[in-house]
């Protein structure tokens, strides 16, 4: 509200200067250092206490030097090259380049001092510039040493004595995990609505969330768990920030980068990584790039990329301006080794070690268009469409070694996706295929078995190889797998398992469920339960299935649904309505076997994200003996059940007690207003004092009633 009054206020004295709002660019005011006008900022603790360099102006100009040194008859022609060179870099404005001249005076004339200064349109220009050309070879005499401008300000910085480094004594940090030890052993989710992000806690026990930690204006467009979940990033104009804490949650780190639109995080949260596009001077050119990875803990920038749009808008499935997202793809882990990127015949996989090429070249694969890491393992799944009269192939390549452990061949290949089981145990291949008339397509699976010898691989096809696939998943930490195909307003959903009864490498049928309002597939994290959900034309229907007993548990609908998110323990789900649509914000809870646990409602809902646990320490061994003694374990915790489904009882037996007394207390009030009105209604019916009915006799008594008598009067003409 009190945001709300601000605005109007600005909005008057806008109005009373005779200012358009609509057309003031804000984000182009720039206040005089340390003046704030009162305004304070939400974010005011970020500079307290914080030594920061301020912006001198000059970020777009560099400085080249080891340019050739010539006389006033060759400046011309020096300045011209120069020029050539760097306005294919950037917008060079006009007078922006300067070559500083002094007298000599044995020629008797002016001659350069074997530099210039160059101003670009922006800074980005400027170092994309210095990138370009630090080391350019103009001639064998004649290598360019280019510098921003700004460093050598901060150069001067450096004081001609060395100190040592001040000692700072260890203080230890918060114990990011604090959240697992939870009695309750329960889980946490964040929810955006509004300008308000909200953590909380899933209390399904007593139906409803709990919540630990609300922040308005907490990001300016998203938020991101880490993939262990220790930390929640947030998204701002100057970069992004983690989160994390106790008891709360702090900020651990700021990650400077302006105009940042998206992050992702690599699957160990050792690294961070950041993407952000701006507009060129030119209109005729590609957005500019920029990725910088992060080191989490440190803040340290380990290695930055930067170039046009074009270079990056190679594979990949999602993004913005024409950019793949993620650019970057991590090999599977948590060591965070290797990370690659995919470019025009090529595939370029770093190590974290150094930041640099493995072999320090890129990996040639003529055509190739996708690739896909092993979740678990350093192993790279290539796919190459076909050329020519070279076939399309799938390759699996080992890295660092980058040996080929290998590779199918495919013909008339329309298109194909990749899909890995979640411990890196199988691959699929899902294979479109031209028929022989190339009028239509055709689908069929290409499945490797990774962990067996050889990497044998099973050419899979469905009953009715024409059906349409409609959604493909697999089963995780499981060998099963479920398919969505068919061409029909409700198409069938099959199950497969990729073990059979005599161990033989086949593939084996579980079950075909007939005509499902489904299409796409949520298994939960631990296998064995699965929800069939039918999101956007089937409106939120939701079918929740055992796998393990091929029996639907239940059946259940959320209306116009737009997410549906497994906890991590795999004990919930949550369903949600964004603000995609207007009305019907919020999300519901669920137990895993389809049982309404509670509703919220949210007015503009846009993000609900379950905080991911790390794996668990128990080897496979522990775990399994807890599953045969689950009996033994779950006592302590079927005594807690009870104990507050007593509560939620007693709760539920005084909020009817309530109710009952509210409704008594209604009751009385209008039978003693009665009271005090029976002399009003004695004189009402002349004297009679009886307000029974059955006592009086209904006569009905007919009154005629003029109510209007008008003339008409007619005249003749004789």
């Amino acid at each position: 509200m009190a945001d709300v009054m601000v605005m109007k206020e600005i909005e008057a004295t806008a109005a009373h200067l005779g200012i358009d709002l609509d057309k003031l660019d804000l984000d182009s005011i720039r206040l005089p250092p340390g003046e704030d006008f009162g305004i304070v900022s939400d974010d005011e603790d970020v500079y307290q206490g914080d030594n920061l360099e301020l912006n001198t102006g000059f970020g777009n100009v560099i400085i080249v030097d080891n340019l050739p040194v010539v006389t006033r008859e060759k400046f011309g022609k020096l300045e011209t090259v120069v020029r050539k060179i760097y306005s294919q870099i950037g917008m060079i404005k006009e007078d922006g380049l300067w070559m500083p001249v002094e007298y000599d005076p044995e020629s008797k004339s002016e001659k350069t001092l074997g530099y210039c200064f160059i101003e670009f349109n922006t800074p980005l220009e400027a170092e994309l510039a210095k990138e370009k050309t630090n080391g350019y070879k103009l001639d064998k005499a004649h290598i360019f040493a280019v510098n921003m401008f700004d460093d050598f300000d901060r150069f001067m910085k450096v004081p001609d004595e060395w100190a040592p480094p001040e000692f700072k004594p260890y203080t230890p940090g918060e114990n990011l995990q604090q959240w697992l030890t939870d009695e309750k052993a329960r889980d946490q989710f964040v929810i955006r609505a509004g300008s308000d992000t909200e953590v909380l806690w899933n209390d399904a026990r007593h139906l409803k969330p709990e919540p630990v930690y609300k922040r308005a204006f907490w990001t300016e467009s998203f938020v991101q768990w880490s993939p262990l979940g220790t930390y929640l990033a947030t998204v701002h104009r100057q970069g992004a920030a983690v989160w994390g804490g106790a008891s709360t949650f702090n900020r651990l780190m700021r990650y400077a980068h302006p105009q940042v639109k998206l992050i992702d995080f690599s699957p160990g949260e050792k690294y961070l990584v950041t993407y952000s596009s701006h507009e060129p001077s030119n209109p005729r050119d590609a957005n500019r790039v920029v990725i910088n990875i992060f080191d989490v803990r440190t803040g340290k920038v380990m290695r930055d990329f930067k170039g046009s749009a074009d270079d990056f808008a190679i594979g990949g499935t999602g993004g913005v301006t024409g950019v793949s997202w993620p650019v970057f793809r991590w090999a599977g882990g948590k060591e965070d080794k290797y990370f690659a990127r995919i470019g025009k015949n090529i595939i370029s996989v770093y190590e974290t070690e150094t930041f640099s090429l493995i072999d320090k070249k890129s990996l040639k694969v003529e055509n190739v268009v996708d690739f896909s890491w092993s979740p678990t393992d350093p192993i790279l799944a290539l796919f190459v469409p076909e050329l020519g009269d070279h076939p399309a192939r799938v390759s699996l390549m080992q890295i660092p070694s980058k040996d080929e452990l290998r590779q199918k061949n495919l013909f008339s290949v329309s298109d194909c996706k990749m899909y890995w089981q979640s411990n890196g145990d199988y691959l699929a291949v899902k294979v479109d295929r031209y028929t022989k008339t190339k009028k239509s397509t055709y689908t069929g699976f290409e499945l490797f078995r990774i962990r067996e010898r050889d990497i044998p691989i099973e050419v899979f096809e469905l009953e009715n190889k024409n059906d349409k696939i409609i959604a493909f998943a697999w089963e995780p930490k499981g060998h099963r797998f479920a398919v969505i195909h068919g061409d029909n307003p409700r198409p069938d959903i099959s199950f497969y398992s990729m073990r059979s009864a005599n161990n033989t490498e086949k593939v084996k049928k579980l079950i075909t469920l007939k005509g499902k309002q489904a299409n796409a597939l949520f298994w939960s994290p631990t296998g064995r339960f699965i929800i069939l959900a039918g999101l956007k034309g089937f409106n939120g229907q939701l079918e929740f299935y055992n796998v393990d007993e091929l029996e639907t548990m239940a059946t259940a609908e959320h209306f116009m649904a737009t997410d549906i998110e497994w906890d991590p323990t795999g004990r919930y789900v949550a369903t949600a309505v964004t603000s995609v649509h207007e009305m019907e914000n919020g999300f519901n809870i669920w137990s895993f076997n389809g049982k309404l646990l509670y509703r919220i409602l949210k007015d503009h809902f846009f993000q609900y994200l379950w905080r991911p646990r790390p794996p668990s320490f128990l080897s496979p061994e522990k775990e399994e003996e807890i599953a045969k003694n689950l009996k033994k374990y779950s006592k302590k915790y079927e005594a807690e059940d009870q104990d507050v489904s007593m509560l939620l009882s007693e709760q539920d037996r005084e909020k009817r007690k309530m109710l009952k007394d509210e409704w008594e207390k209604w009751v009385n009030e209008w039978k003693h207003l009665h009271e005090v009105e029976k002399l009003e209604r004695e004189k009402l019916r002349d004297g009679e004092a009886s307000d029974e009915e059955e006592e009086y006799e209904a006569k009905e008594v007919e009154v005629e009633e003029i109510l209007d008598v008008s003339e008409e009067v007619l005249s003749f003409e004789e």
